[in-house]
């Protein structure tokens, strides 16, 4: 057995809700190791949708053990929201399905308010990022800053006023530049008093129960948020999230040594998709970008935003094999280019008169390259349900082989719709 590692390929929205819930049947133990809750998605179980946006998908299955990483950002408040959410549908979350761990950064209402503040003066400059506004990136800024509040500081309020007013002298600062009015510690304290004791019950030290339970042979499912291209570091800057979304995180944003991770599934969707502002080699803002955006149904869980589509970029999730380690990728969202007359793929790019292999980091050079493509011809047959290689028209067979050819790695699961059962797998990574 090995522990898994769940990433995604592209810019996210790649459909991992499906394949997470697979493999968190599976597992023992699920980790949360990075962003907050600006990234979501929707699990279908027995008929019953049930929509996360900072929870791990565990916690909708019996008997598995949750759990939010230090690298994780929380809004207590968005999280006491969700847990409420899942009791109207059932589902209890409890200390003794989910613990959080206690070094963990906390997304306050002032980080909500900067990141709004900050997208709306971007706007009229052209350089807004698009985020979700939901203070992930201003919660990092403050942990790198070493002036973040962490869930442990709730413990003892006598201890916090002197912790807030170190918050407060840098973000006052800030709004009195922006023009905004300045907050005061007592109702940073009755935000966060609010919810102490809603989330404090959770509290652990992650590092210490996951290695607890690695000796144990429990099976841990590391489970990551958005996609390679939006990482801090690696993604297509600035244009990006606010974390490291690669798999090498989930060692850093759990307390886990690397060498504990397994297997890297990159969960890759047949076509590319991206939300927000950006480069987008490959986008079609056309009738094939209309198609697959009203067949895939690419609206975003979390914003509903409608998500700009294009042509499957080898380029890019090349890189990301690289750059996560991505031992198999899952294949998603293939039946959406069923009936299509030819498909095309993105093999390389134009730069100034140059052929590249690899997508450039300077900003400039992203929003200048020329996608180069190869044309196959497609199928009209339907890859709806299939379950296995030979349920698969041939044409399809051929586009998801040459696929796999470019990317330097193996299809380890096929996913052919929405349904769970309706998956081919070729490897099973916890066996692997």
């Amino acid at each position: 057995m090995t522990n898994v590692v769940v990433v995604g390929s592209q810019w996210g929205d790649e459909g991992k809700g499906k394949i997470v819930d697979w493999l968190s049947e599976r597992s023992d133990v699920v980790v949360r190791f990075q962003g907050g809750h600006n990234a979501g998605h929707t699990l279908v179980i027995d008929g019953v949708s049930y929509k996360l946006s900072l929870l791990p998908s565990g916690v909708v299955r019996k008997g598995k053990l949750s759990v939010i990483g230090n690298g994780v950002v929380i809004d207590p408040h968005a999280l006491v929201a969700e847990i409420d959410r899942l009791a109207d549908q059932d589902v209890s979350v409890t200390p003794e399905n989910l613990r959080i761990a206690e070094n963990a950064t906390l997304i306050l209402s002032l980080h909500r308010e900067l990141d709004g503040i900050r997208e709306d003066a971007a706007s009229g400059s052209g350089t807004r990022i698009g985020t979700t506004r939901r203070g992930i990136g201003p919660a990092y800024e403050d942990k790198v800053g070493r002036r973040a509040i962490r869930l442990r500081d709730l413990k003892n309020m006598e201890t916090l006023p002197a912790k807030i007013d170190r918050l407060l002298t840098h973000h006052n600062a800030l709004r009195r530049g922006l023009g905004e009015p300045e907050v005061g510690a007592e109702a940073m304290m009755e935000e966060l008093a609010a919810v102490a004791e809603r989330i404090l019950p959770f509290r652990e030290s992650v590092w210490h129960l996951l290695d607890e339970k690695r000796r144990g042979g429990a099976r841990i499912l590391f489970e990551g948020a958005q996609g390679t291209m939006l990482d801090i570091d690696h993604g297509t800057y600035p244009f990006v999230t606010s974390s490291n979304t690669v798999a090498g995180q989930a060692a850093a944003g759990s307390g886990m040594g690397p060498g504990s991770l397994g297997y890297v599934l990159g969960i890759t969707k047949a076509y590319t998709t991206r939300v927000g502002e950006g480069p987008f080699p490959s986008e079609q803002d056309n009738e094939v970008g209309q198609f697959l955006g009203e067949r895939g149904h690419e609206f975003g869980t979390v914003t509903g935003r409608k998500r700009r589509c294009g042509w499957f970029d080898a380029v890019l999730v090349r890189q990301a094999v690289a750059t996560n380690g991505i031992t198999g990728i899952a294949l998603t969202k293939l039946d959406v280019l069923d009936g299509m007359d030819e498909l095309k793929i993105c093999v390389g790019y134009h730069l100034d008169g140059e052929k590249l292999d690899r997508l450039p980091a300077g900003q400039g050079e992203q929003a200048r390259v020329e996608p180069i493509y190869v044309t196959l011809d497609g199928w009209k047959e339907t890859t709806v349900g299939a379950r296995s290689w030979a349920d698969l028209p041939a044409q399809a067979v051929k586009y998801v082989r040459y696929i796999e050819e470019l990317i330097g790695a193996p299809v380890a699961l096929l996913s052919t719709s929405p349904e769970r059962e309706d998956t081919i797998l070729v490897t099973d990574p916890f066996e692997d």
